[in-house]
């Protein structure tokens, strides 16, 4: 009989599989302090081959992909200035700049 291996079980044979970062102090798209909550987003989709993973708060994930498709995101890339340049985006962050870190609200979709 196969040996089970518990989800918890931080020893990992695959290698898509991978050690989840520990956070980093401020999230990568507003730059304010990180709460309790941490989100794990990928500049470039995995979809597009993206494997490298950022730091930043639920309601900063939602609104990078609520205002961008992964193409959009494959495209950008790493480049979190030109993000921050997006018009919607720096009223995004604009907004949330005096929030709590911990504070989160609904995303609405982006308006084609």
């Amino acid at each position: 009989m196969a040996k089970r291996r518990s989800r918890a079980n931080t020893d990992f044979d695959d290698a898509d599989e991978a050690p989840v970062p520990p956070p980093p102090a401020s999230c990568w798209l507003c730059e304010r302090p990180l709460g309790r909550r941490v989100e794990w987003h990928h500049p470039v989709p995995k979809s597009w081959g993206g494997r490298s993973v950022v730091g930043v708060h639920p309601i900063c994930h939602r609104a990078l992909h609520a205002n961008f498709t992964n193409a959009e995101l494959a495209r950008i890339g790493e480049d979190v200035a030109v993000l921050r340049g997006v018009e919607v985006v720096a009223r995004f962050l604009n907004w949330v700049a005096g929030k709590d870190p911990d504070f989160h609200a609904p995303t609405a979709r982006r308006r084609v």
